[in-house]
Parts: structure tokens; C-alpha cells; sequence
């Protein structure tokens, strides 16, 4: 039976392994990048081979730099300043794209989530911690998920953080700007409702 040369199905083998890549197409991208003049797949390897050489975990916030420390914590204007709390450090960039915070991050690794496997020697909350002692930061605020993993980890950091006298708040959380509340489910209605301020 006819079938792709082995280097071929090798490609599509790998290109299989990327979240929410299937069969087809990995095929597809394969036949794409072999057969496109504007695919220029040796950069594309290049590329990938320095990203994975080069980037790096930020030693304090945990998001990816190419020096030990991201930009962001290596300057001095954010410090003494709020300490934001995420889950990923894929959450720091939407933060900080708002312009709305001036404050410092610190991404945990992910949410408490003991069906996984994933307790707090798993995440980096020793790291927050020790961040909070020497760092002295105004606020803490955490910006976590609303899932139950994410309440769960937001509990468990405030049963941490309250006892040291800090400023603990939290994002707040309701209708999403040019929602309805016809479109809203009961407990991001509830939480506008509780989250709601003056005018």
C-alpha cells in the first residue's frame, strides 16, 4: 500500500503532538510547508530551535525572558509596588496590555487541582511567598480563574497572605464588556451583582 516517505510521516507524527492538531491537519501543514514557496521551513526550524535555546523562565515572575530576569521585574519604577497574581505566565501579557496596571506579576504555574496531582509543592507559591517578604509589595491582588480550581487556589493563597497584614484583593469578576444579561449564566450574574460600585 502507498504511503508518505518515512521522513514525511515523521513530520506529520510531530506536528501531531501540538494542542488541538489532528491527523488531517498535520498532513495538511506538512503538505504546506514541503510544497509552499512562502512556508520557508528552515527558518521555521531555526527559529524554533533559538526560542527553545534562548527563552527562559523569569526567575521572580515567571514569565519568559532570554535573561534571568523579564523586563518588567528588572525595572526598578515597578517596585514596593501591587504584586498581580496569575495562574500561567500566558496570563501576564493580557494584563499588561491594558495599561490598567503598573504593578509587578507573579504567575503560580498553574491552580490547585488535587484530582491531577497538582498541590501547592507544584506551583510556585514558595516563590510568591518569599517575593512578598523581601519585595513588600502595597497589594496583593489575585487574578485567578473563577473555575473551582481557581477559587480553591485563591482561598488557599488568602489563608497564606492575610496573617502577614498585606492588602489582599481580588479581580473583579461579572458581564464581560458588550454582554447581556440574557447571555449570562447565574453565577457571573451573581458576581456582578456582588462586585457592583458606585457610579
Amino acid at each position: 500500500m502507498l504511503d508518505y516517505p518515512e521522513s514525511f510521516r515523521q513530520l506529520i507524527q510531530q506536528l501531531r503532538r501540538l494542542p488541538g492538531i489532528g491527523p488531517r491537519s498535520a498532513e495538511r501543514i506538512a503538505l504546506w510547508m514541503l510544497q509552499s514557496p512562502r512556508a520557508h521551513p528552515e527558518e521555521f526550524a531555526t527559529v524554533i530551535t533559538r526560542a527553545t535555546r534562548q527563552l527562559k523562565t523569569c526567575r521572580l515572575c515567571g514569565f519568559f525572558t532570554e535573561q534571568e530576569c523579564c523586563s518588567l521585574c528588572a525595572g526598578a519604577d515597578r517596585a514596593g509596588k501591587e504584586l498581580c497574581v496569575v495562574e500561567m505566565a500566558t496570563d501576564i501579557l493580557p494584563l499588561e496590555r491594558t495599561g490598567a496596571f503598573r504593578g509587578r506579576y507573579h504567575a503560580l504555574g498553574g491552580k490547585l487541582s488535587p484530582l491531577d496531582g497538582i498541590g501547592p509543592e507544584q506551583l510556585r507559591i514558595e516563590e510568591l511567598l518569599n517575593r512578598i517578604e523581601s519585595e513588600h509589595p502595597s497589594e496583593i491582588i489575585l487574578a485567578l480563574g473563577a473555575d473551582v480550581e481557581g477559587e480553591a487556589t485563591a482561598h488557599y493563597l488568602a489563608e497564606m497572605i492575610t496573617p502577614k497584614g498585606i492588602k489582599l484583593t481580588r479581580i473583579a469578576q461579572g458581564l464581560p464588556a458588550g454582554g447581556g444579561i440574557e447571555h449570562a449564566d447565574p453565577i457571573t450574574l451573581q458576581r456582578a451583582l456582588m462586585n457592583r460600585r458606585s457610579w
